[in-house]
């Protein structure tokens, strides 16, 4: 559920911000900042709390559950440890989060699981997708061309780039997987040869900083960071261990992974951005 689906829950149950708060556990004067629009962006395991009282249809429907009971938030589905005797213990915080909590998340939450936390993602700008198209269009033409078996994917798509790694799960914005046995129906299982992260001020620190590093150790041949801001392309050739290589929007720039045969024209695709 997100907010808007939470506040209109509120309104339909007659739930007061002393019930929701007594019930999910969250402090009263963070529920009323929530539900009267101070907290635009409330904590990730806030909005799980909530979402164990306003997700179901009111506590007549609850199948005997009595309201002790009710405040206790399970692990599997609001990442909380289990539940005994009426008694809430340690809540998971950021950091501890595991496949299983990620899995447990809203289907109408797009997220990424990134050493151990949770990052909420937002709904991207028209530049970013814009951007992500034009490229995953350039890398696909290519693949077809050569007649290749590559496979090119973008976001949102499950990249599991460590199996058995139960502690990361990304969503690339583009990626090109050319094993086609990491390819599962539900998700990729490895690393891919080339991503792309096209940045956004959300996650301009994550894409430079902590998904490099799990980029180059998951074994990722290629990590591009597209900077639509200053309008740049950095490059990174993991297996050659190379000072990364930094582009303008107004010039070609090869992907090593196909031998740079292929050559993307940012200056074609700037253009196209001139709306």
């Amino acid at each position: 559920m997100n907010l808007e689906d939470m506040k209109r829950r509120k309104d339909e149950l007659g739930y007061s911000c002393e019930q929701i708060a007594r019930l999910s556990g969250v402090p009263l004067s963070t529920v009323q900042k929530i539900f009267s629009g101070i907290t635009m962006r409330p904590r990730f395991d806030t909005l799980k709390a909530l979402e164990t009282v306003l997700g179901r249809s009111g506590l007549s429907d609850w199948g005997g559950i009595d309201r002790e009971e009710a405040n206790c938030v399970r692990e599997t589905e609001f990442h909380y440890d289990a539940c005994g005797n009426g008694k809430q213990s340690r809540q998971k915080q950021q950091g501890e989060y595991s496949l299983d909590d990620y899995y447990a998340l809203s289907g109408e939450q797009r997220a990424e699981l990134l050493n151990g936390r949770i990052y909420l993602l937002a709904a991207p700008s028209v530049v970013h997708q814009a951007i992500v198209l034009e490229l995953a269009a350039a890398l696909k033409d290519h693949i077809r061309k050569k007649g290749g078996e590559c496979f090119t994917g973008v976001a949102p798509l499950d990249v599991h780039l460590i199996p058995g790694d139960e502690n990361n799960l990304l969503e690339p914005d583009v990626f090109v997987v050319c094993d086609r046995e990491k390819i599962t129906p539900q998700r990729i299982e490895g690393a891919p040869d080339l991503v792309i992260e096209v940045l956004s001020s959300s996650t301009r620190k994550r894409d430079m900083g902590m998904k490099y590093a799990l980029y180059l150790e998951s074994g990722v041949r290629e990590y591009w960071i597209v900077d639509p801001d200053s309008r740049k392309v950095v490059v990174y050739k993991m297996e050659k261990a190379e000072l990364p290589i930094i582009y303008t929007f107004e010039e070609e720039v090869p992907v090593s992974i196909f031998d740079e045969e292929c050559r993307i024209d940012f200056s074609e695709i700037a253009e196209r951005l001139s709306f």
